[in-house]
């Protein structure tokens, strides 16, 4: 019997030789793509143009809630407003970026973002929802001239779908010292 077992092979070994054979072999299906890495974002639009922010930078998206004005500053500081007993401080982004007040709407909303754990509302036209890119397949750098005001807080352009969605960095935003100013 000791002379016919060793002549055999061992269950194991014959399973790990299928093995190696069976990768050796082995043809993708045409279905199963490559995994390729996935950019998401919260997608807005302000004035004629969509933008993107990565979804990390953005807290909370808030219906504009009911303000109080705040004397003797800029413009674009839309107000404070209590939500859950906090205090929001809320700003207007597209006064700040020189563009003109939001015309408040059903559509409007706030972008929540925080820096440095205080936290800061953004007022924006509409959220277009979350937002996936294949990346770097759909970025690509910015070239656009008519953006002057905005380009500081720019990342690139991620494109799909016929759309050019402009990666707006929030984080850039709130560290900007003209931004950091409210004082009028």
């Amino acid at each position: 019997m000791a002379s016919r077992q060793s002549a055999t092979t061992h269950p194991f070994d014959l399973l790990a030789r299928l093995e190696r054979l069976a990768r050796a072999h082995r043809v993708e299906s045409p279905g199963r793509k490559k995994k390729r890495d996935e950019w998401r974002g919260v997608g807005f639009r302000l004035g004629g143009r969509r933008f993107v922010a990565p979804l990390g930078e953005v807290v909370e998206i808030l219906t504009p809630p009911r303000v109080t004005r705040v004397p003797h500053t800029k413009r674009w500081v839309y107000g404070v407003a209590n939500v859950r007993g906090n205090l929001l401080p809320i700003m207007d982004l597209s006064a700040y970026l020189g563009k003109g007040s939001i015309n408040l709407n059903r559509l409007s909303r706030v972008l929540v973002v925080e820096r440095e754990a205080v936290f800061t509302g953004l007022l924006v036209d509409e959220v277009l929802g979350m937002c996936h890119f294949l990346y770097p397949e759909q970025w690509r750098a910015l070239v656009d001239p008519g953006v002057e005001q905005v380009a500081p807080y720019l990342d690139g352009v991620l494109h799909r779908d016929g759309n050019d969605w402009l990666i707006f960095r929030l984080t850039l935003l709130m560290q900007h010292p003209k931004f950091l100013k409210v004082a009028a």
